[in-house]
């Protein structure tokens, strides 16, 4: 009796917690970004405004859909010439990260505005940005 008690109770934990059997008990993986894509700079009809950078981020089509996402890091990776020593790792690697925010929307189809520490070279037009699940604002 007391070990059928003991494998509804498991059974009940593992449902509510997100284990599954099918991955060797262990836990589905977390989501730790989403992709975007760089489309271009805030711009008019004449002037472009290379300080600000627009994202379409994938699965997001709304003005009410972007909200989640103002505030969180944005991470644009490129490779460069040269290797140079990771500050973190201090490997040899020739990967760059440029580090940005998502500040408000662009519109009302879901794009989104981005500011990056330093401004997003034209080669980054048409790549893909990491945006990062956290700062959570929840």
């Amino acid at each position: 009796k007391r070990e059928t008690k003991l494998r509804l109770i498991w059974g009940k934990i593992r449902q509510s917690s997100g284990i599954n059997a099918e991955y060797g008990g262990a836990m589905q993986p977390t989501k730790l970004f989403s992709k975007a894509i760089v489309t271009g700079y805030r711009r008019g009809q004449r002037n472009q405004d290379s300080s600000i950078s627009l994202l379409k981020i994938e699965g997001v089509s709304s003005k009410a859909e972007t909200e989640f996402y103002h505030g969180k890091r944005v991470a644009y990776i490129y490779r460069g010439q040269k290797s140079r020593k990771n500050k973190v790792t201090k490997r040899e690697t020739k990967l760059r990260v440029i580090w940005g925010k998502i500040r408000r929307a662009h519109g009302s189809s879901g794009m989104v505005r981005a500011s990056f520490r330093t401004n997003l070279p034209p080669k980054a037009i048409g790549a893909t940005v990491r945006v990062m699940m956290y700062p959570s604002r929840v």
